[in-house]
Protein backbone atom coordinates (compact mmCIF):
# COMPACT_ATOMS: atom_id res chain seq x y z
CA UNK A 1 0.00 0.00 0.00
CA UNK A 2 1.47 3.02 -1.12
CA UNK A 3 2.12 5.92 1.51
CA UNK A 4 0.19 9.20 2.08
CA UNK A 5 1.87 12.65 0.88
CA UNK A 6 2.48 14.90 2.95
CA UNK A 7 2.49 18.81 2.69
CA UNK A 8 3.61 21.60 4.86
CA UNK A 9 0.17 24.14 5.68
CA UNK A 10 0.38 26.80 8.08
CA UNK A 11 -1.81 24.31 10.66
CA UNK A 12 0.69 22.13 10.64
CA UNK A 13 1.31 18.55 8.35
CA UNK A 14 -1.65 17.63 5.99
CA UNK A 15 -2.53 15.13 3.77
CA UNK A 16 -1.32 16.35 0.34
CA UNK A 17 -4.11 16.21 -2.63
CA UNK A 18 -4.15 13.54 -5.30
CA UNK A 19 -4.79 14.57 -8.56
CA UNK A 20 -5.21 11.73 -11.44
CA UNK A 21 -2.85 11.93 -14.22
CA UNK A 22 -5.29 11.35 -16.92
CA UNK A 23 -8.53 13.16 -16.63
CA UNK A 24 -11.35 11.00 -17.11
CA UNK A 25 -14.01 12.07 -20.19
CA UNK A 26 -16.81 13.19 -17.40
CA UNK A 27 -14.32 15.37 -15.64
CA UNK A 28 -14.39 18.92 -16.49
CA UNK A 29 -12.00 21.48 -15.26
CA UNK A 30 -13.10 24.03 -12.84
CA UNK A 31 -11.50 26.96 -14.98
CA UNK A 32 -11.77 28.00 -18.60
CA UNK A 33 -8.79 27.27 -20.54
CA UNK A 34 -9.30 30.79 -21.98
CA UNK A 35 -6.73 32.88 -20.22
CA UNK A 36 -9.52 35.79 -20.63
CA UNK A 37 -12.70 34.12 -19.44
CA UNK A 38 -10.29 32.87 -16.21
CA UNK A 39 -10.15 36.42 -15.30
CA UNK A 40 -13.36 36.96 -14.94
CA UNK A 41 -13.70 33.66 -12.18
CA UNK A 42 -12.12 35.66 -9.98
CA UNK A 43 -15.53 36.80 -7.87
CA UNK A 44 -16.47 40.48 -8.18
CA UNK A 45 -13.98 40.82 -11.44
CA UNK A 46 -17.39 41.48 -13.39
CA UNK A 47 -18.82 43.61 -11.73
CA UNK A 48 -16.43 46.56 -11.41
CA UNK A 49 -15.18 45.78 -14.75
CA UNK A 50 -18.61 46.42 -16.32
CA UNK A 51 -18.72 49.46 -14.23
CA UNK A 52 -15.51 50.93 -15.37
CA UNK A 53 -16.35 50.15 -19.16
CA UNK A 54 -19.19 52.71 -18.76
CA UNK A 55 -16.79 55.18 -17.23
CA UNK A 56 -14.46 55.02 -20.05
CA UNK A 57 -16.35 54.73 -23.08
CA UNK A 58 -16.85 59.15 -22.44
CA UNK A 59 -13.43 59.54 -22.28
CA UNK A 60 -13.29 58.81 -25.80
CA UNK A 61 -16.36 60.94 -26.64
CA UNK A 62 -15.75 64.23 -24.53
CA UNK A 63 -12.82 65.85 -26.86
CA UNK A 64 -14.92 64.85 -30.18
CA UNK A 65 -18.34 66.49 -28.18
CA UNK A 66 -16.53 69.50 -27.18
CA UNK A 67 -15.15 70.27 -30.72
CA UNK A 68 -18.62 70.08 -32.43
CA UNK A 69 -20.65 71.27 -29.76
CA UNK A 70 -18.15 74.90 -29.58
CA UNK A 71 -17.35 75.00 -33.51
CA UNK A 72 -20.94 74.72 -34.55
CA UNK A 73 -21.77 77.61 -31.51
CA UNK A 74 -18.78 79.77 -32.56
CA UNK A 75 -18.03 79.17 -36.12
CA UNK A 76 -14.31 78.31 -34.78
CA UNK A 77 -12.39 75.54 -34.95
CA UNK A 78 -9.88 77.02 -33.81
CA UNK A 79 -11.43 77.83 -30.17
CA UNK A 80 -12.99 74.27 -30.32
CA UNK A 81 -9.58 73.12 -30.52
CA UNK A 82 -7.94 75.42 -28.07
CA UNK A 83 -10.90 74.76 -24.91
CA UNK A 84 -9.85 71.10 -25.55
CA UNK A 85 -6.43 71.36 -25.64
CA UNK A 86 -6.78 73.50 -22.03
CA UNK A 87 -8.92 70.71 -20.47
CA UNK A 88 -6.26 68.22 -21.54
CA UNK A 89 -3.53 70.36 -20.42
CA UNK A 90 -4.80 70.81 -16.79
CA UNK A 91 -6.63 67.49 -16.58
CA UNK A 92 -2.44 66.81 -17.25
CA UNK A 93 -1.32 68.38 -14.13
CA UNK A 94 -4.13 67.64 -11.98
CA UNK A 95 -4.56 63.99 -12.39
CA UNK A 96 -1.02 62.78 -10.55
CA UNK A 97 -2.37 64.57 -7.20
CA UNK A 98 -5.70 63.14 -7.45
CA UNK A 99 -4.30 59.44 -7.84
CA UNK A 100 -2.05 60.56 -4.96
CA UNK A 101 -5.22 61.06 -3.00
CA UNK A 102 -6.99 57.65 -4.17
CA UNK A 103 -3.91 55.80 -3.15
CA UNK A 104 -3.77 57.32 0.70
CA UNK A 105 -7.72 57.60 1.20
CA UNK A 106 -9.19 54.44 -1.26
CA UNK A 107 -10.62 54.87 -4.34
CA UNK A 108 -14.32 54.79 -3.74
CA UNK A 109 -14.08 57.70 -1.21
CA UNK A 110 -11.94 59.66 -3.25
CA UNK A 111 -13.55 58.84 -7.32
CA UNK A 112 -16.95 59.50 -6.91
CA UNK A 113 -16.52 63.37 -5.60
CA UNK A 114 -13.92 63.93 -8.14
CA UNK A 115 -16.45 62.52 -10.88
CA UNK A 116 -19.00 64.22 -9.73
CA UNK A 117 -16.95 67.69 -9.95
CA UNK A 118 -15.94 66.92 -13.06
CA UNK A 119 -19.59 66.20 -14.42
CA UNK A 120 -20.59 69.32 -12.92
CA UNK A 121 -17.55 70.93 -15.04
CA UNK A 122 -18.79 69.62 -18.22
CA UNK A 123 -22.75 70.54 -17.94
CA UNK A 124 -21.35 73.98 -16.75
CA UNK A 125 -19.39 74.03 -20.14
CA UNK A 126 -22.76 72.77 -21.88
CA UNK A 127 -24.70 75.88 -20.61
CA UNK A 128 -21.78 78.14 -21.56
CA UNK A 129 -21.82 76.89 -24.98
CA UNK A 130 -25.85 77.30 -25.08
CA UNK A 131 -25.81 81.33 -23.57
CA UNK A 132 -22.72 82.21 -25.99
CA UNK A 133 -20.42 82.76 -23.42
CA UNK A 134 -17.38 84.78 -23.81
CA UNK A 135 -14.57 82.66 -25.25
CA UNK A 136 -12.69 83.04 -21.91
CA UNK A 137 -15.77 81.32 -19.87
CA UNK A 138 -15.42 78.11 -22.14
CA UNK A 139 -11.37 78.15 -21.11
CA UNK A 140 -11.96 78.82 -17.16
CA UNK A 141 -14.69 76.37 -17.39
CA UNK A 142 -13.18 73.35 -19.06
CA UNK A 143 -10.59 73.89 -16.44
CA UNK A 144 -13.25 72.32 -13.80
CA UNK A 145 -13.39 69.23 -15.41
CA UNK A 146 -9.51 68.45 -14.90
CA UNK A 147 -10.80 66.45 -11.48
CA UNK A 148 -11.64 63.66 -13.29
CA UNK A 149 -10.00 60.44 -11.89
CA UNK A 150 -8.26 58.01 -13.92
CA UNK A 151 -10.69 55.31 -14.39
CA UNK A 152 -8.07 53.18 -16.40
CA UNK A 153 -5.79 53.38 -13.70
CA UNK A 154 -7.87 52.11 -10.74
CA UNK A 155 -9.36 48.95 -12.60
CA UNK A 156 -5.40 48.16 -12.79
CA UNK A 157 -4.78 48.87 -9.86
CA UNK A 158 -7.34 46.26 -8.49
CA UNK A 159 -6.29 43.91 -11.05
CA UNK A 160 -2.87 44.19 -9.43
CA UNK A 161 -4.24 43.73 -5.79
CA UNK A 162 -6.70 40.38 -7.00
CA UNK A 163 -3.55 38.93 -8.87
CA UNK A 164 -0.47 39.46 -6.98
CA UNK A 165 1.74 36.71 -7.09
CA UNK A 166 0.41 35.54 -10.44
CA UNK A 167 2.49 37.61 -13.32
CA UNK A 168 0.58 35.11 -16.09
CA UNK A 169 -2.44 36.36 -14.83
CA UNK A 170 -1.60 40.05 -14.63
CA UNK A 171 -0.30 40.31 -18.08
CA UNK A 172 -3.56 38.76 -18.91
CA UNK A 173 -5.37 41.11 -16.99
CA UNK A 174 -3.43 44.37 -18.60
CA UNK A 175 -3.81 43.40 -21.76
CA UNK A 176 -7.09 43.31 -21.46
CA UNK A 177 -7.43 46.24 -19.99
CA UNK A 178 -5.33 48.10 -22.83
CA UNK A 179 -7.89 46.45 -25.41
CA UNK A 180 -10.78 48.25 -23.34
CA UNK A 181 -8.64 51.08 -23.90
CA UNK A 182 -8.70 51.00 -27.37
CA UNK A 183 -11.76 49.55 -27.96
CA UNK A 184 -13.39 52.84 -26.07
CA UNK A 185 -11.58 55.44 -27.73
CA UNK A 186 -12.36 53.63 -31.28
CA UNK A 187 -16.01 53.52 -30.01
CA UNK A 188 -16.43 56.98 -28.65
CA UNK A 189 -15.84 59.43 -31.00
CA UNK A 190 -18.41 57.75 -33.27
CA UNK A 191 -21.40 58.03 -30.57
CA UNK A 192 -20.57 61.54 -30.24
CA UNK A 193 -20.41 62.34 -33.77
CA UNK A 194 -23.79 60.79 -33.95
CA UNK A 195 -25.27 62.22 -31.40
CA UNK A 196 -23.69 66.04 -32.11
CA UNK A 197 -25.07 65.04 -35.39
CA UNK A 198 -28.58 63.36 -34.78
CA UNK A 199 -29.87 65.10 -31.79
CA UNK A 200 -28.41 68.21 -30.74
CA UNK A 201 -24.85 69.39 -30.48
CA UNK A 202 -24.89 69.47 -26.61
CA UNK A 203 -25.79 65.70 -26.59
CA UNK A 204 -22.37 64.09 -26.83
CA UNK A 205 -21.35 65.77 -24.04
CA UNK A 206 -24.59 65.32 -22.21
CA UNK A 207 -24.66 61.52 -22.78
CA UNK A 208 -20.64 60.97 -21.57
CA UNK A 209 -21.45 63.08 -18.57
CA UNK A 210 -24.02 60.66 -17.43
CA UNK A 211 -22.17 57.32 -18.30
CA UNK A 212 -19.40 58.85 -16.70
CA UNK A 213 -21.16 59.45 -13.59
CA UNK A 214 -23.25 56.13 -13.39
CA UNK A 215 -20.03 53.70 -14.53
CA UNK A 216 -18.06 55.53 -11.64
CA UNK A 217 -20.47 55.22 -9.33
CA UNK A 218 -21.26 51.58 -10.07
CA UNK A 219 -17.45 50.95 -9.66
CA UNK A 220 -16.70 52.30 -6.20
CA UNK A 221 -19.59 50.13 -5.09
CA UNK A 222 -17.53 47.13 -5.42
CA UNK A 223 -16.18 47.51 -2.30
CA UNK A 224 -15.05 43.91 -2.40
CA UNK A 225 -12.37 43.87 -5.19
CA UNK A 226 -10.88 47.15 -3.98
CA UNK A 227 -7.56 47.58 -2.78
CA UNK A 228 -6.90 48.16 0.65
CA UNK A 229 -5.07 51.57 1.36
CA UNK A 230 -1.22 50.67 2.13
CA UNK A 231 0.59 52.09 4.14
CA UNK A 232 2.98 54.72 2.47
CA UNK A 233 6.47 52.89 2.05
CA UNK A 234 8.16 55.77 0.44
CA UNK A 235 8.35 58.97 0.59
CA UNK A 236 7.71 61.47 -2.31
CA UNK A 237 7.02 61.07 -6.03
CA UNK A 238 7.31 57.90 -7.82
CA UNK A 239 9.07 59.98 -10.00
CA UNK A 240 12.07 59.52 -7.48
CA UNK A 241 11.76 55.52 -7.95
CA UNK A 242 14.98 54.16 -9.84
CA UNK A 243 14.06 53.64 -13.26
CA UNK A 244 10.54 55.88 -13.40
CA UNK A 245 11.86 58.66 -15.24
CA UNK A 246 13.37 56.99 -18.15
CA UNK A 247 10.36 55.31 -18.42
CA UNK A 248 7.97 58.32 -18.53
CA UNK A 249 10.06 60.00 -21.23
CA UNK A 250 9.52 56.70 -23.23
CA UNK A 251 6.04 57.29 -22.68
CA UNK A 252 6.21 60.75 -23.68
CA UNK A 253 7.61 59.77 -27.05
CA UNK A 254 5.39 57.37 -27.53
CA UNK A 255 2.21 59.53 -27.03
CA UNK A 256 3.62 61.60 -29.76
CA UNK A 257 3.04 58.98 -32.11
CA UNK A 258 -0.31 58.45 -31.52
CA UNK A 259 -0.98 62.07 -30.98
CA UNK A 260 0.98 63.22 -34.47
CA UNK A 261 -0.09 60.12 -36.56
CA UNK A 262 -4.31 61.26 -35.30
CA UNK A 263 -3.83 65.21 -36.63
CA UNK A 264 -1.96 63.84 -39.96
CA UNK A 265 -3.75 61.21 -41.13
CA UNK A 266 -6.82 63.69 -40.58
CA UNK A 267 -5.07 65.98 -42.82
CA UNK A 268 -4.20 63.73 -45.18
CA UNK A 269 -7.54 61.82 -45.92
CA UNK A 270 -9.75 64.97 -45.52
CA UNK A 271 -13.25 63.76 -45.80
CA UNK A 272 -16.05 61.50 -44.40
CA UNK A 273 -13.96 58.43 -44.44
CA UNK A 274 -10.81 60.04 -42.17
CA UNK A 275 -12.79 58.92 -39.50
CA UNK A 276 -13.20 55.46 -39.89
CA UNK A 277 -9.79 55.08 -41.89
CA UNK A 278 -8.26 56.41 -38.46
CA UNK A 279 -10.01 54.08 -36.08
CA UNK A 280 -8.27 51.15 -38.63
CA UNK A 281 -5.04 52.00 -36.15
CA UNK A 282 -7.18 51.41 -32.68
CA UNK A 283 -8.54 48.79 -34.01
CA UNK A 284 -5.09 46.94 -35.17
CA UNK A 285 -4.11 47.49 -31.71
CA UNK A 286 -7.31 45.87 -29.88
CA UNK A 287 -7.04 43.04 -31.77
CA UNK A 288 -2.91 42.87 -30.97
CA UNK A 289 -3.56 43.53 -27.38
CA UNK A 290 -5.83 40.59 -26.43
CA UNK A 291 -3.27 38.16 -28.76
CA UNK A 292 -0.55 39.02 -26.40
CA UNK A 293 -2.13 39.04 -23.34
CA UNK A 294 -3.34 35.27 -24.56
CA UNK A 295 0.63 34.81 -25.73
CA UNK A 296 2.12 32.88 -22.27
CA UNK A 297 5.37 34.70 -23.25
CA UNK A 298 5.86 38.26 -23.36
CA UNK A 299 8.36 41.03 -25.33
CA UNK A 300 10.96 42.94 -23.62
CA UNK A 301 9.92 47.19 -24.18
CA UNK A 302 12.95 47.15 -26.48
CA UNK A 303 11.60 44.83 -28.61
CA UNK A 304 7.83 46.19 -28.68
CA UNK A 305 9.23 49.60 -29.16
CA UNK A 306 11.68 48.23 -31.95
CA UNK A 307 8.53 46.64 -33.95
CA UNK A 308 6.18 49.99 -33.36
CA UNK A 309 9.70 52.24 -35.20
CA UNK A 310 9.64 49.85 -38.02
CA UNK A 311 5.61 49.30 -38.71
CA UNK A 312 5.32 53.14 -38.25
CA UNK A 313 6.71 53.79 -41.74
CA UNK A 314 4.07 51.96 -43.36
CA UNK A 315 1.78 55.03 -43.29
CA UNK A 316 4.49 56.93 -44.81
CA UNK A 317 5.55 54.19 -47.26
CA UNK A 318 1.63 53.96 -48.31
CA UNK A 319 0.91 57.34 -48.20
CA UNK A 320 3.50 58.05 -50.77
CA UNK A 321 3.45 55.38 -53.08
CA UNK A 322 -0.01 53.60 -53.06
CA UNK A 323 -3.60 54.32 -53.07
CA UNK A 324 -6.26 55.02 -49.86
CA UNK A 325 -6.76 51.27 -49.01
CA UNK A 326 -3.04 51.25 -48.52
CA UNK A 327 -3.20 53.83 -46.00
CA UNK A 328 -5.76 51.93 -44.40
CA UNK A 329 -3.84 48.88 -44.54
CA UNK A 330 -0.70 50.23 -43.06
CA UNK A 331 -2.52 52.06 -40.18
CA UNK A 332 -4.02 49.03 -39.32
CA UNK A 333 -0.45 46.93 -39.65
CA UNK A 334 0.92 50.24 -37.23
CA UNK A 335 -1.52 49.87 -34.59
CA UNK A 336 -0.60 46.05 -34.37
CA UNK A 337 2.44 47.38 -32.35
CA UNK A 338 0.68 49.98 -30.11
CA UNK A 339 -0.87 47.76 -27.39
CA UNK A 340 2.01 45.19 -26.52
CA UNK A 341 3.83 48.13 -25.87
CA UNK A 342 1.50 50.09 -23.53
CA UNK A 343 0.67 46.78 -22.13
CA UNK A 344 4.65 46.16 -21.09
CA UNK A 345 5.05 49.83 -20.42
CA UNK A 346 2.49 49.52 -17.55
CA UNK A 347 3.25 46.13 -16.30
CA UNK A 348 6.65 47.84 -15.67
CA UNK A 349 5.01 51.06 -13.95
CA UNK A 350 3.37 48.85 -11.42
CA UNK A 351 6.45 46.65 -10.10
CA UNK A 352 8.33 49.99 -9.93
CA UNK A 353 5.69 51.33 -7.68
CA UNK A 354 4.79 50.27 -4.40
CA UNK A 355 1.05 49.55 -3.75
CA UNK A 356 1.01 52.69 -1.42
CA UNK A 357 1.25 54.83 -4.72
CA UNK A 358 -0.06 52.38 -7.30
CA UNK A 359 -2.41 54.71 -8.72
CA UNK A 360 -0.27 58.06 -8.87
CA UNK A 361 2.49 55.96 -10.43
CA UNK A 362 0.32 54.67 -13.61
CA UNK A 363 -0.88 58.31 -13.28
CA UNK A 364 2.10 59.50 -13.86
CA UNK A 365 2.60 57.08 -16.93
CA UNK A 366 -0.55 58.39 -18.40
CA UNK A 367 0.11 61.89 -18.27
CA UNK A 368 3.18 61.44 -19.70
CA UNK A 369 1.02 59.58 -22.63
CA UNK A 370 -1.26 62.84 -22.90
CA UNK A 371 1.62 65.28 -22.67
CA UNK A 372 3.41 63.15 -25.72
CA UNK A 373 -0.34 63.64 -27.23
CA UNK A 374 0.00 66.84 -27.20
CA UNK A 375 2.63 67.93 -28.76
CA UNK A 376 2.18 65.43 -31.63
CA UNK A 377 -0.65 67.00 -32.32
CA UNK A 378 0.70 70.06 -32.26
CA UNK A 379 3.77 69.07 -34.59
CA UNK A 380 1.44 66.97 -36.85
CA UNK A 381 -0.62 70.24 -37.54
CA UNK A 382 2.37 71.96 -38.20
CA UNK A 383 3.35 69.49 -40.13
CA UNK A 384 0.69 69.05 -42.05
CA UNK A 385 0.35 73.13 -42.32
CA UNK A 386 3.82 72.82 -43.79
CA UNK A 387 4.23 69.71 -45.56
CA UNK A 388 6.18 70.33 -49.64
CA UNK A 389 4.65 66.78 -49.91
CA UNK A 390 1.44 64.99 -48.79
CA UNK A 391 3.13 62.31 -47.48
CA UNK A 392 4.99 64.76 -45.49
CA UNK A 393 3.33 64.65 -42.08
CA UNK A 394 3.33 60.78 -41.42
CA UNK A 395 7.20 61.55 -40.79
CA UNK A 396 6.37 62.52 -37.31
CA UNK A 397 5.26 59.42 -35.77
CA UNK A 398 8.13 57.37 -37.23
CA UNK A 399 10.15 59.68 -35.96
CA UNK A 400 8.62 59.88 -32.77
CA UNK A 401 8.31 56.08 -32.62
CA UNK A 402 12.33 55.99 -33.33
CA UNK A 403 13.33 58.50 -30.72
CA UNK A 404 11.10 56.06 -28.16
CA UNK A 405 13.33 53.11 -28.98
CA UNK A 406 16.43 54.91 -28.99
CA UNK A 407 15.44 56.68 -25.65
CA UNK A 408 14.63 52.89 -24.37
CA UNK A 409 17.77 51.89 -25.90
CA UNK A 410 20.30 54.76 -24.18
CA UNK A 411 18.71 54.46 -20.46
CA UNK A 412 18.15 51.02 -20.24
CA UNK A 413 14.12 51.29 -19.84
CA UNK A 414 12.84 47.67 -18.43
CA UNK A 415 16.72 46.64 -16.82
CA UNK A 416 17.52 49.57 -14.69
CA UNK A 417 15.38 50.06 -11.02
CA UNK A 418 14.21 46.56 -11.85
CA UNK A 419 15.21 45.09 -7.83
CA UNK A 420 11.77 46.15 -6.53
CA UNK A 421 8.82 44.24 -7.10
CA UNK A 422 6.40 45.08 -4.52
CA UNK A 423 5.31 41.45 -3.52
CA UNK A 424 3.73 41.47 -7.22
CA UNK A 425 5.58 38.49 -8.40
CA UNK A 426 9.16 38.44 -9.90
CA UNK A 427 10.16 41.60 -12.11
CA UNK A 428 11.34 40.57 -15.32
CA UNK A 429 12.50 42.90 -18.13
CA UNK A 430 9.78 42.22 -19.94
CA UNK A 431 10.95 38.88 -21.83
CA UNK A 432 10.12 36.38 -19.41
CA UNK A 433 13.65 36.49 -17.71
CA UNK A 434 13.93 37.71 -14.20
CA UNK A 435 16.29 40.68 -13.67
CA UNK A 436 17.27 42.11 -10.35
CA UNK A 437 17.01 40.42 -6.92
CA UNK A 438 13.42 39.97 -5.33
CA UNK A 439 12.86 42.59 -2.71
CA UNK A 440 9.35 42.41 -1.23
CA UNK A 441 8.11 45.63 0.38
Amino acid sequence: MPQPDLTLTPAGPALAPRYSERPTADRRSPHPRNPYLRLFTVPGTRAFTAGNLIARLPMGMFGVSAVIMIAGAYDSYALAGGVTATGMAAGALTAPWIARLVDRYGQARIAVPATAYAVLGHLVLVLCVHGRAPAWALFATTALTATAPNTGGMSRARWAHLLRGRPDALHTANAFEQATDELCFMLGPIVAAVLCSTVFPEAGTLAGATLFLTGVLIFAAQRSTEPPVAPRTAAGSPLRLPGMAPLLAVFLATGAVFGSMEVVTLAYVDGPVAGPVLALQAAGSCAAGLLYGHAHRTASLRTCLAAMALLMTLPLLAASTGPLPALAAGLLMAGMATAPTLVTGMGLVQRLTPPSQLNEGMTLAVTALLGGIAAGSATGGWAADHAPFAAFGFLIPAGAAALAFALCAATGVGRTGASRTWGRGPLTDGGGHEAGSHLRA
